[in-house]
């Protein structure tokens, strides 16, 4: 059975919460049962399936932001939180 595509909010929206720095503060939720990304209360959650092994399950964030603001996951940087379930990211400006 092929696994389900996960929800992501449009790129702008996700956009719109980074600060005036392009900094993307996320909490991420690692083993969960279906992969997406939410936003509750103008905070993003993101669920992966990766375990939190290695830096696996930020590596499956990394990829699942990328997904959500449609551009390549080298663009994304990890400022903050490798082993902490809240993250800092820098996201580029939308071009």
């Amino acid at each position: 059975m092929a696994r389900p595509k996960p929800d992501l909010p449009s790129a702008s929206v996700l956009r719109s919460l980074a600060d005036a720095d392009g900094r993307l503060s996320v909490r991420v939720t690692p083993g969960a049962r279906c992969e997406g990304i939410e936003i509750v209360s103008g905070r993003v959650i993101v669920k992966v399936r990766a375990k939190p092994e290695d830096g696996k399950a930020t590596a499956a964030v990394v990829e699942l932001l990328g997904q959500a603001l449609v551009m390549p996951p080298s663009g994304i940087a990890l400022l903050r939180g490798a082993t902490s379930r809240e993250k800092l990211f820098r996201i580029p400006p939308a071009v």
